[in-house]
C-alpha cells in the first residue's frame, strides 16, 4: 500500500486514540449550599429546599440539600405571575450577588451549563443580571430582546471538577433564577476537543475515499 494511502488510516487511528469512550449527559447534583432568597412583594425562598437550614427566613444558610434551583421545573413566566400571590413558585430571588456552592457525587466533567433566568426588565427591580461567575471566571450576560423569562448557556467549559462555585452578579436590585443545569460526563476525563473531532472526520473521510478507490 502507497505511503498516501496509508494517510486516512493514521489520522483516524490518532483521532479515535486520542477521544476515547465519550458520553455527555446531563449530570446531577448531589446537593448545594447557599443563603436563602429575600422577601419582597411575595416571598421569593428557596421553599422546597430538602437540606438543613430555614428555608422559610431571608438570606438563611442552607447546605447539604437540593431544592428549586435542581429541580427541573422551568418558569415560563415573570416572577410577578408565578410567584404571586402566595405559595411556592419557581423562582428564588436574591438582592445581593448569590454566590450557590454546588456539590457532586464524584469527579466529572462539565462541557455546559444552563441558566434559566427572569428578565422583567426592571419591573419591580427585577431584570437580566449582569454576569455570571463559574468557578472564578465571569462570563457576560447579554440583555435579550422582550421581558421573558430566558435561558443562558455557557458552553465548551470542560471543568474537571467535583464541587463548583456560581455566582451571579445583579444589574439591578434583585436577580430571578428558576434552574441551573449541567451537561458533561462522569468521572474526570475531558470531553474531546473540536480540533480532535475536525481530526477524526478526517481521518473517516479519507477512509472513505480510499475505500472508494
Amino acid at each position: 500500500m502507497k505511503a498516501t494511502k496509508l494517510i486516512p488510516f493514521a489520522l483516524a487511528a490518532l483521532a479515535l486514540s486520542a477521544i476515547g469512550p465519550v458520553s455527555a449527559a446531563p449530570l446531577t447534583v448531589s446537593s448545594y449550599d447557599m443563603l436563602n432568597g429575600n422577601t419582597g412583594s411575595y416571598n421569593y425562598w428557596d421553599e422546597s429546599y430538602s437540606g438543613s437550614g430555614s428555608k422559610f427566613v431571608d438570606g438563611a444558610p442552607l447546605s447539604g440539600g437540593k431544592g428549586d434551583l435542581t429541580d427541573g421545573i422551568i418558569a415560563a413566566a415573570n416572577w410577578f405571575i408565578t410567584e404571586a400571590p402566595a405559595g411556592p413558585g419557581p423562582y428564588v430571588g436574591w438582592t445581593i450577588n448569590p454566590v450557590i456552592h454546588f456539590h457532586f457525587a464524584g469527579p466529572v466533567t462539565i462541557n455546559q451549563i444552563t441558566f434559566s433566568l427572569d428578565d422583567a426588565n426592571g419591573a419591580g427591580g427585577v431584570s437580566t443580571p449582569q454576569s455570571v461567575v463559574i468557578g472564578g471566571t465571569s462570563h457576560a450576560i447579554a440583555d435579550p430582546i422582550g421581558s421573558a423569562p430566558f435561558q443562558f448557556v455557557v458552553s465548551n467549559l470542560n471543568l474537571n471538577v467535583s464541587d463548583l462555585d456560581i455566582q451571579f452578579i445583579r444589574n439591578n436590585q434583585w436577580v430571578f433564577v428558576s434552574e441551573v443545569s449541567f451537561d458533561g460526563q462522569a468521572g474526570d476525563a475531558p470531553l474531546p476537543e473540536p480540533g480532535i473531532l475536525a481530526l477524526l472526520g478526517m481521518g473517516m473521510a479519507g477512509l472513505a475515499l480510499a475505500k472508494r478507490r
